[in-house]
């Protein structure tokens, strides 16, 4: 089913699938938002990652690469998991409401309980 997204919005099920492509783009992932995707998104300088707070967890496991990436000066959020399925970017893109933001996130005038695909057509 084609996907009608803005311009320089990408849907990736997982991090690990940047590239270089990604540099400047809104990336949408359907990866958790835990330490290990930090390597992945400081390699590809995006305008914007979306990751899925996974439920959060112990400690703030599940959203802790947003701290990470802030300390980095790249905007992050997450959409809560209940909202959208872990691993499935599209449903991020279709469903997801936006659960955690970092500061570089909040700049571009994200917030939390905003409904992520509408949130980011306003960008």
């Amino acid at each position: 089913m084609p996907v009608d997204l803005p311009p320089g919005v990408v849907l990736l099920d997982s991090v690990t699938q940047t590239a270089a492509e990604h540099t400047g783009c809104v990336v949408i992932t359907g990866s958790h938002a835990g330490r290990s995707v930090v390597k992945y998104a400081l390699a590809v300088p995006a305008k914007l990652y979306v990751f899925n707070d996974a439920g959060v967890g112990k400690d703030g496991a599940g959203i802790a690469a947003l701290a990470e990436l802030e300390a980095h000066g790249i905007a992050a959020v997450a959409v809560a998991h209940a909202s959208a399925r872990i691993g499935e970017a599209l449903d991020a893109w279709q469903h997801g409401v936006i659960s955690t933001v970092n500061a570089p996130a909040r700049t571009l005038g994200l917030a939390p309980g905003q409904r992520l695909s509408e949130a980011l057509a306003a960008l």
